[in-house]
């Protein structure tokens, strides 16, 4: 895994999974957020991990996330979605979207660009990159929140 960030002040990008984020068009707590998260790719998922870099699961990475930008949020994915404020339109970089997996499960990820969102994937075992418009993403999305302003 390659993962570097912040080459200046006003060019602002991160590579990870050998993808490449801008990250300059976003306001410094947005882009925090998501560099905090995509600096997770690759971490082992295990349920209620909550160690970055050595294990995670989907809502301990969007905890850890917005920790980096210094705002606290709850613990569990279903606590994240009711205390987050709705996103109403097009989930941009740094919110949060949650999605129903199976019967009292739930799934947390976060938004990196305009289509794809980093979660800590239980098929997969590791943090990862998974776009939005997938149809499995879509059959299960519930909504976007965020606690950014």
């Amino acid at each position: 895994m390659t993962c570097y960030g912040c080459a200046s002040s006003t060019s602002r990008t991160y590579r990870v999974a050998g993808e490449q984020f801008d990250l300059s068009k976003l306001g410094k707590q947005r882009a925090n957020v998501v560099m905090a998260a995509l600096s997770q790719v690759g971490t082992p998922y295990v349920y209620s991990g909550a160690t970055p870099g050595q294990a995670l699961d989907c809502s301990a990475l969007t905890q850890y996330a917005y920790s980096a930008a210094g705002i606290s949020i709850p613990r569990v994915s279903t606590a994240q979605k009711a205390s987050a404020r709705p996103v109403e339109q097009q989930p941009e970089p740094g919110d949060l979207v949650f999605f129903k997996t199976g019967p009292n499960q739930y799934h947390v990820g976060m938004m990196v660009d305009h289509d794809r969102f980093v979660h800590a994937s239980t098929s997969k075992k590791r943090v990862r990159l998974s776009h939005l418009e997938q149809h499995y993403w879509q059959q299960r999305y519930l909504g976007a929140g965020t606690y950014l302003h």
